[in-house]
């Protein structure tokens, strides 16, 4: 069956994260995420990868943090209007929808990101428990991530 374009990007940004928040080889990574370690070369240089491991200090919650910021900022500024004006434009009303869906996403959302992140911390935990048990939860994490990738 042909690889859907949606599952090649999902495959994508799990290899991405893999990448930037783990220590793996990029022949490690096209074995978690099932494609080659060309393909995998290839995504790193063309996204400028290296670049974005750097980065990657904004966690979720400063995020969210930022985007809250934002929203009180935009209504504290229409809420300093003198009455009768104190409402949303149309291109304030547009920004207030678009940080509270953001917010919602993030806030509700699971991502592949996130399971990964979950998947992470548990078998971290689990490796000082059971290393045995480690080795097949995380052979059972693999297989859920790759089942979310093909949706």
């Amino acid at each position: 069956m042909a690889e859907t374009k949606r599952s090649r990007e999902q495959k994508k940004e799990w290899a991405k994260l893999l990448y930037t928040r783990e220590h793996l080889s990029q022949k490690e990574i096209a074995e978690k995420v099932a494609v080659s370690a060309v393909t995998v070369n290839k995504w790193v240089k063309d996204g400028a990868w290296d670049r974005l491991k750097q980065s990657m200090l904004l966690t979720r919650d400063t995020q969210l943090a930022r985007l809250y910021m934002q929203l009180d900022e935009l209504n504290t500024s229409i809420l300093s209007r003198e009455e009768g004006r104190r409402f949303a434009d149309t291109k304030e009303a547009d920004t207030i929808s678009k940080l509270t869906n953001s917010i919602r996403t993030l806030e509700t959302d699971a991502s592949i990101a996130d399971v990964v992140e979950v998947g992470k911390r548990l078998l971290g935990w689990l490796r000082t428990v059971s290393p045995e048990q480690a080795a097949g939860v995380a052979r059972t994490l693999d297989d859920f991530i790759r089942d979310l990738l093909k949706r």
